[in-house]
């Protein structure tokens, strides 16, 4: 268990450094890694204002990567690293296509998936939860913080 959790935050620490650029542009700071038999295959992090797009969400921006990357858009062998827990449309999206596994930093309780439709996600993904939560919510905390000043 210490080993799969060691990989997780490898893999964690990769999205948090998205989350870092998104925030150094001025995007709310959630950032996104999927991987596909122990090796990156796409990384992105949210781009909603640098590309006017409200659906251009890091965990949509990457899973269109993963799919190009593998070449077909069911990814049910690959893991989604994301720093926040996913929105409806995110997880509705991992959902069609068929990411086997998610694993996400912090809660999200006023938008995440798991309040708003908690049975999006395919019914064979599994989630794991918490993955440096503590890091992941002190930078989304920062930025709101900085933006309301």
């Amino acid at each position: 268990m210490n080993e799969e959790r060691n990989i997780d935050e490898r893999f964690m620490r990769m999205a948090l450094a998205e989350a870092e650029a998104a925030y150094s542009e001025g995007e709310i700071p959630i950032g996104a890694v999927v991987v596909c038999q122990g090796r990156v295959i796409a990384r992105a992090h949210n781009q909603t204002e640098t590309l006017g797009d409200v659906t251009a969400h890091a965990e949509m921006l990457a899973i269109t990567a993963a799919a190009a990357a593998l070449g077909g858009k069911y990814l049910p062998d690959c893991s989604l690293y994301v720093t926040v827990e996913p929105c409806a449309m995110c997880a509705g999206a991992m959902g069609w296509a068929q990411i086997g596994r998610v694993v996400y930093g912090t809660d999200e309780e006023k938008r995440g998936y798991t309040r708003l439709a908690p049975m999006t996600l395919h019914p064979k993904a599994t989630v794991t939860r918490g993955v440096l939560a503590g890091e992941c919510k002190a930078l989304m905390q920062a930025f709101f913080r900085d933006k309301r000043r």
